[in-house]
């Protein structure tokens, strides 16, 4: 640990939590984050969420919103807190449907007060900007409390996903087998070994650094919901907390296919600006040299499009969503089908 992160790990989160985790029963409160601003000079950043617990089983850690333009989890995990009872539960389920209040507020990816992704900003520091004093007190609060942490991701505005589960390859093979199982439990129509092309400041990476069961998700994109898409949301969180043992009942099953993402020729990266034209769709079956996708100058005409080819065979399981992609932007994503 360097000087710097010696120094932040010695100092006290300004968050507050209006709640007791500790208390039985359903409590719907608030984070408090202290926050002096133009309009507020006293004010606050007040990031909603619902503890309910039952005695002293497993506790599971359930959030969307982590980037403010997703939403299957906000709506799925909203749900939830108005309907889970404390006889339901055999220990505890903390519920954080916005995680990134400032940016789901918003409706963008990174927070409007510091431009601050969430996902890339752990573990962030109880000094540090209010992106990372809320991924500092989820590091140090509210992960250590959990065993089980599900964090409902899909494409926001800028991609769009066939929409799976997932888990991450990790060093210890008994943490991946529990995420495994979890991922499986979830039940979408797709569930991903998932390559992180930068895992280093993820809220993924802090929670399996610390041996918690991590599973994630892709449901969808374009920066909006529907209305399959909240249902496999709401499916997948019920089933993952029957699989922790915290809600009774059977899992309900359904047909999945299990994807990989080995390495970096499963993304295919734009060079140019220009116009999207996709030439195949989420779910069809690429061959390796296949066109996939072109884009078309935009400054002038008569111009021939340059073409990006798949670098492997497999599914197209990611693409760009918007129809006008710039350089560095990923244009699609191509996964190993597995079984």
């Amino acid at each position: 640990m360097n000087a710097i992160a010696q120094a932040a790990a010695t100092v006290a989160n300004p968050i507050t939590c209006t709640l007791d985790f500790e208390q039985d029963g359903v409590q719907h409160g608030f984070l408090k984050l202290p926050y002096s601003r133009d309009d507020s000079a006293w004010g606050a950043v007040m990031i909603p969420l619902t503890v309910v617990r039952n005695g002293n089983g497993p506790t599971a850690l359930l959030t969307g919103g982590n980037h403010g333009d997703e939403y299957e989890g906000p709506v799925a995990l909203s749900k939830l807190a108005q309907q889970l009872q404390p006889e339901q539960v055999n220990g505890r389920v903390i519920i954080v449907p916005f995680m990134n209040t400032p940016a789901f507020q918003a409706g963008t990816r990174t927070s409007p007060i510091d431009r601050g992704n969430l996902n890339r900003s752990f573990p962030g520091r109880p000094d540090g900007s209010v992106t990372e004093k809320i991924a500092d007190y989820f590091r140090r609060t509210l992960l250590p409390l959990a065993d089980i942490v599900l964090d409902i991701h899909s494409g926001g505005r800028t991609l769009d996903f066939l929409p799976f589960a997932a888990c991450h390859v990790l060093p210890d093979k008994a943490q991946q087998a529990r995420c495994e199982a979890g991922m499986q439990a979830f039940a979408a129509p797709y569930s991903m070994r998932m390559l992180e092309l930068d895992a280093q400041a993820m809220y993924d990476t802090a929670a399996e650094e610390q041996g918690k069961v991590f599973i994630t998700t892709e449901l969808g994109g374009g920066g909006t919901s529907t209305a399959k898409s909240v249902a496999l949301a709401e499916r997948g969180v019920r089933n993952v907390l029957i699989h922790a043992g915290i809600l009774a009942g059977e899992v309900e099953q359904g047909e999945t296919t299990l994807l990989d993402m080995p390495d970096g020729d499963c993304f295919i990266a734009s060079e140019h600006d220009g116009l999207l034209e996709m030439c195949r769709d989420l779910g069809e079956t690429v061959s390796q040299g296949e066109v996939i996708a072109r884009i078309h100058d935009i400054r002038r005409t008569g111009s021939a499009p340059v073409e990006y080819r798949a670098r492997r065979d497999g599914l197209l399981a990611a693409r760009h969503f918007p129809g006008l992609v710039q350089c560095g932007d990923t244009l699609a994503v191509i996964a190993d089908v597995l079984a």
